[in-house]
């Protein structure tokens, strides 16, 4: 049996993470998911717990064995319009809004939330490796990014997004001294190129 739990037995619960806060390029990217009574998966975890090959082969297991789910993402545009934090959110917004089941209640991975459709909801801090709704959105909000970021790399391999996924790695931010920002990178953010 998980370690992790659900928040309560007598809800339908909506877990939501997002992934992508802390990078200086790319998207920010939530997930929201409903998880079944009889989901059990024992390597369901924090994704930032879990190495790139479980996580991916956790990635359709999640997809099928859930209730419902839903993945959303918001762009560097957005995040330099509204500051990443409330992209962070209404990316988590986006998700839910996608969900076919309505939840009666919503647990979010950290501090920080924007009330949403008159719907309940709990920030857990660290939810991501307490919740296992919270972890299971947790890995396929990584898994949608890491691989958005992959194929991003192919257009523009100079700054290792393939490795880094957007992270200010040394790789990462030399890059930026050489060849400047691309049109994925967040111009609200410190990028330390000039």
């Amino acid at each position: 049996m998980n370690l992790l739990k659900s928040w309560s037995q007598n809800y339908i619960e909506a877990g939501c993470d997002e992934v992508g806060r802390g990078c200086l390029c790319g998207p920010v990217v939530a997930a929201a998911v409903v998880l079944d009574d009889n989901f059990d998966q024992n390597l369901v975890n924090d994704s930032k717990k879990l190495n790139f090959k479980t996580r991916m082969d956790l990635d359709s297991y999640i997809k099928d064995n859930v209730q419902d789910y839903a993945i959303a993402e918001l762009s560097p545009d957005f995040i330099d319009l509204h500051n990443i934090l409330n992209a962070s959110i209404h990316a988590m917004h986006r998700a839910l809004d996608q969900l076919t089941i309505k939840p009666e209640l919503i647990l979010v991975d950290g501090n920080k939330f924007h009330p949403y459709n008159y719907i309940p909801h709990q920030c857990i801090i660290k939810g991501d490796s307490k919740m296992l709704s919270i972890a299971a959105a947790s890995i396929l909000a990584k898994n949608y990014r890491d691989k958005l970021m992959i194929q991003l790399h192919e257009e523009f391999p100079h700054y290792g997004w393939d490795t880094n996924f957007g992270y200010a790695t040394k790789k990462h931010q030399e890059a930026l001294v050489r060849f400047g920002p691309t049109k994925h990178h967040r111009q609200s953010f410190r990028l330390k190129y000039d």
